[in-house]
């Protein structure tokens, strides 16, 4: 992928997480007693709100990460096993840092 396109495509991901975690709003601690009725439904939504930011800051720092690899001229390639990674997937995913047979877990 051309580092520009790969630069903007990180600049747009950003964007929209950053819009997400705004969405999200504040963190809220949800260590208060768990009750019942509508108690537990906005307690359960603070737990959400929660895990989705946590995930979406998870995000942010792989983009920064996949910005160094740019910069440093290693964008691209696996972290893993020095492999090309297709064009296909950073552009659906431009954080990407391994190719989809190398994803802890099996993901991917």
């Amino acid at each position: 992928m051309d580092p520009e396109h790969a630069r903007q495509r990180l600049a747009e991901e950003r964007t929209r997480i950053e819009r997400e975690i705004a969405g999200h709003g504040e963190e809220q601690a949800s260590d208060e007693p768990k009750d019942s009725g509508d108690q537990a439904n906005e307690l359960e939504q603070t737990d959400t709100d929660n895990a989705l930011r946590a995930e979406s800051r998870q995000a942010l720092e792989a983009i920064e990460r996949a910005e160094a690899r740019l910069d440093e001229g290693t964008y691209g390639v696996s972290v893993v096993s020095g492999d090309p990674i297709p064009d296909e997937r950073l552009e659906a995913i431009p954080w990407a840092d391994r190719n989809v047979g190398e994803e802890p877990g099996g993901r991917g």
